[in-house]
Formats: structure tokens, C-alpha cells, sequence
């Protein structure tokens, strides 16, 4: 039996973690951002940092996520197994995994394991060897072994936040990762336009117009440089600026709706619990503590 098949097989591999899956949160970490776009000159959006002292259950089956992650462990015993690639996760090496990659977590013996969730808005080239390992800088090590304290005995939310980003913002600046060229003027005025006006009724004519495209032209350039549909985008947009008033304030969700260009509740409520895996709701009882403190 081949190995990539004796492992969907394994019985042991049942675990199931709805971050490893198609939430931006797995519920251990320390969460921030649920969804969406960066849309300051970093490119990324920080989702989660979590960290296990003792990660004895990394067992995930058939993991094909929207976001990238970085595993790191201080220590050897957990691997990652692709359809033609068993990569082991090592003191070594930082492991980063972009969206939509087919792989399976493994691993059962105890070991700190450090992880992020985060969104990019570059693309890879095709070129680029998956999953991309690299050899910690100094720097880097510094910070990823200054991780730890953060998290006990209380996450130290906003120091945990800021070391993230510059652990993501010195990872992805690294030569070793190759990116497409960035988006054409026309794409990148069309997401700040969407940032902006994303409560106003944005049909895929009218932005193709304000680009000076044709519609086939313009949904296809967004689609090659954004790695999305254009409906796809200004949906995550406005569920991303929902998910803020839900826990900066005190609207209701029908009012959220309207101002977010969601047309009423049941159809915010729809796309919210698809997007980020929760009901406004619940999404508003989970994380407002969180974001006030």
C-alpha cells in the first residue's frame, strides 16, 4: 500500500479541528482578524497565533485550506504529509503552507508546537517548491523562541499580535519566496474602492467600467491577480466589516446588515456562518470580550 494511502486509512487519524479545515480559527490560539483583506501596505492578515507546550493530538486528515499557515516545533515528532512529500517539522525549519494545499497533519508524541493563520494578498508564482521550508534567521529564531512566555499563564494578546506580524512581515519579505508580479493599477483600485464603498450596491459591470474594462476582461484579470472572484471578495469584505460592528458596538444585526450592503439578516447570517464558520451571534458572545481587553 502506498504511504499517502495507509494514512488516509489510519484510524487514528479522526481529529477533527474546524481550523484545520475552513475557519481561520481553531479555538487554541489567540484570535484576531476572522476574515478578509489587509489593506495596509503588510499584504497579510493575521488570523491566529497559537501555541501548545504539549501538542500531542496533531492528528488532521485531508486539510485543504483557504489560509496559509507556519508551523513551527521546538522540537521533532509531528509531520506533514503531502500527495507526494512527507515533510517532518524540525527545529530546523519554519514551514509555511499557502491556502488551498491538500496535506495531513500527523503527529502524537508531545512536542511545542507554534503555529499562524494568516491571509496573503500576493500570489505565488508557479514555480515556487510547496510547502516552502526555510532555515530560521536569527532574528526570526529570536522572536519564535520569545513566543512562549506570551501565552502563559495569560495570552498576552496585544504583544502576541505585534510579534506575529513581524514574524509574518520578516517570513514573507525572505528572497526564498517567490511572488507573482503585483496586481495591475485597475485590480488595486477596484479593492480600495470595494474597502471603501462596500455598504453601496457594487455590480461587476459597474467596477468593470471604473477600470476601463470589459466585464470578461476585468473579472478575469481579478480572478488571475487576486486568487478570487470578484463576488467572492466584496463578500468577504463586507462580512469582515460586519464581524467588526458585531464586536465594537452595539447594533443590531439587522441594522449591521444594512450597513454593510448585506440586504437583511437571514442573508448576512447566511454568508457570515459560511464565511467564518459562526453565527453573528454567537461570533458577537465569542470575541467581544476578546477584542475589548
Amino acid at each position: 500500500m502506498h504511504k499517502w494511502q495507509a494514512f488516509m486509512s489510519d484510524s487514528a487519524f479522526v481529529t477533527k479541528n474546524c481550523g484545520a479545515y475552513s475557519s481561520p480559527f481553531c479555538g487554541v490560539g489567540v484570535e484576531f482578524f476572522p476574515l478578509g483583506v489587509s489593506f495596509d501596505l503588510s499584504g497579510f492578515v493575521l488570523h491566529e497565533v497559537g501555541y501548545l507546550a504539549r501538542n500531542n493530538r496533531w492528528n488532521f486528515p485531508n486539510v485543504l485550506s483557504p489560509f496559509w499557515r507556519l508551523y513551527y516545533n521546538f522540537c521533532p515528532g509531528h509531520t506533514i504529509v503531502f500527495p507526494h512529500r512527507e515533510v517532518e517539522l524540525r527545529p530546523e525549519y519554519l514551514v509555511l503552507i499557502p491556502e488551498h494545499q491538500l496535506f495531513h497533519c500527523r503527529g502524537t508524541i508531545a512536542v511545542p508546537h507554534l503555529f499562524l493563520a494568516f491571509s496573503v494578498l500576493r500570489r505565488l508564482t508557479p514555480e515556487q517548491p510547496l510547502p516552502i521550508l526555510l532555515r530560521p534567521l536569527a532574528i526570526e529564531q529570536q522572536l519564535i523562541e520569545s513566543m512562549p512566555p506570551q501565552f502563559e499563564p495569560v495570552p498576552q494578546r496585544e504583544r502576541i499580535f505585534h510579534m506575529g506580524l513581524a514574524i509574518l512581515n520578516l517570513v514573507l519579505s525572505r528572497p526564498e519566496i517567490v511572488w507573482q508580479q503585483r496586481a495591475p493599477a485597475a485590480v488595486q483600485e477596484t479593492i480600495r474602492f470595494i474597502a471603501e464603498n462596500y455598504a453601496l450596491r457594487l455590480t461587476i459591470p459597474r467596477l468593470a467600467q471604473m477600470a476601463d474594462l470589459s466585464v470578461e476582461a476585468f473579472a478575469r484579470s481579478f480572478k488571475e491577480y487576486q486568487g478570487e472572484t470578484i463576488g467572492q471578495h466584496i463578500l468577504k469584505v463586507r462580512v469582515r466589516e460586519a464581524a467588526h460592528l458585531l464586536t465594537h458596538g452595539d447594533a443590531t444585526i439587522d441594522a449591521i446588515a444594512e450597513q454593510t450592503g448585506l440586504s437583511n439578516r437571514a442573508y448576512l447570517s447566511r454568508v457570515f456562518k459560511r464565511i467564518t464558520g459562526d453565527s453573528p451571534a454567537r461570533f458577537r458572545r465569542r470575541h467581544r470580550v476578546d477584542v475589548a481587553n
